[in-house]
């Protein structure tokens, strides 16, 4: 068993800001599930419990006075 799951492409969410990876479902150790990058644990990741796939969306959000050109 490979301990997490893929998102399926029917459901939005947003690709990591960092890397542009498409986010994970992972089971922690009792706290409940996460949404995280599958490449790299220091991405953003949301809090252990719920799958909360909007609070991953919000976090990997850029901000139109973020985008940087070239």
């Amino acid at each position: 068993m490979k301990g997490y799951v893929t998102i399926p492409k029917s459901i939005y969410c947003k690709i990591c800001k960092q890397c542009g990876s498409r986010p994970i479902i992972a089971l922690t150790d009792s706290a409940g599930y996460v949404v995280k990058c599958p490449k790299d644990n220091a991405h953003y990741q949301t809090q252990a419990g719920l799958i909360d796939i909007e609070d991953w969306n919000i976090h990997n959000t850029i901000l139109y006075e973020n985008y940087k050109v070239g």
